[in-house]
């Protein structure tokens, strides 16, 4: 059976780390050997589970920049050179564009573009001048590949953080740095269970939905956090060593693209 290797004794930064796909992958890594610094919204971490040994939990607001820039420098003074990166955090938004006031606009894609710019520019740039190398991955979204009806504001910040890892991991790519997106689809997070107003929410998912051109998943089955993650693990091991700049989509198939 093949096992992920890369991540004995290596210091890992999360974000969005507190519930959901980045739980699943700190403990993940944590089981494969990794040093975490996990990071999320105070709010996140006061709601979350207890703690998990060998574990440093930080608060975290990835819009702002000097917050970010002080949380990677603390990791690496803490856990030492920081050869992984995962950024989870991410915000939902629905609703129609012409409905879309400019708060919620800037709010979406302050989070979920912006995150990205920062933490990347933050870790990329440690990367970078440890002259280590290491591996990125950024948890994007299907959306940001195929229209969504009533999630314009999520799937265009969603988009745009997917060529931005790409452009970063063109850049970062002569130092043996990789950067990589998982597009997951819907997946059994409170994110996703949120929008549903019963219990028929799930069944009504994996079916689609003619009315919002919503394509089922072929598969028949949502995402859990632990399928993400163990997509995650993949691009961030050894064993994706000659992978960069790959959008992964792990939605069992509801975009029907890979």
């Amino acid at each position: 059976m093949m096992r992920l290797d890369g991540f004995e004794d290596r210091a890992a930064f999360v974000t969005g780390a507190a519930g959901g796909i980045g739980r699943a992958l700190v403990a993940m890594l944590v089981g494969a050997g990794a040093r975490v610094f996990a990071t999320d919204t105070p709010a996140a971490l006061e709601a979350a589970p207890d703690a998990m040994s060998g574990v440093v939990w930080h608060p975290l607001d990835v819009r702002d920049s000097a917050a970010v820039d002080a949380a990677v420098a603390r990791a690496a003074a803490e856990l030492g050179p920081i050869r992984l990166g995962a950024h989870v955090a991410g915000v939902l938004a629905t609703g129609t564009v012409v409905d879309t006031p400019d708060a919620e606009w800037q709010r979406v894609m302050d989070v979920n573009a912006g995150g990205v710019f920062r933490v990347g520019r933050a870790l990329g740039a440690r990367m970078r001048d440890q002259g280590t190398g290491g591996a990125l991955v950024v948890i994007g979204s299907n959306a940001g590949g195929i229209p969504r009806h009533a999630m314009g504001p999520y799937a265009a910040s969603k988009a745009a953080a997917a060529m931005l890892v790409r452009c970063l991991g063109l850049e970062l790519a002569p130092h043996g740095i990789r950067c990589n997106i998982v597009a997951p689809g819907s997946t059994l997070t409170p994110m996703q269970t949120g929008m549903w107003t019963d219990n028929g929410g799930a069944a009504r998912v994996v079916a689609g939905d003619l009315a919002s051109f919503r394509t089922g998943i072929p598969l028949g089955k949502l995402a859990t956090p632990r399928d993400i993650a163990l997509a995650a693990m993949f691009l961030l091991s050894e064993g994706a060593g000659h992978i960069t700049m790959a959008d992964l989509y792990v939605d069992g198939g509801a975009t029907l693209r890979g």
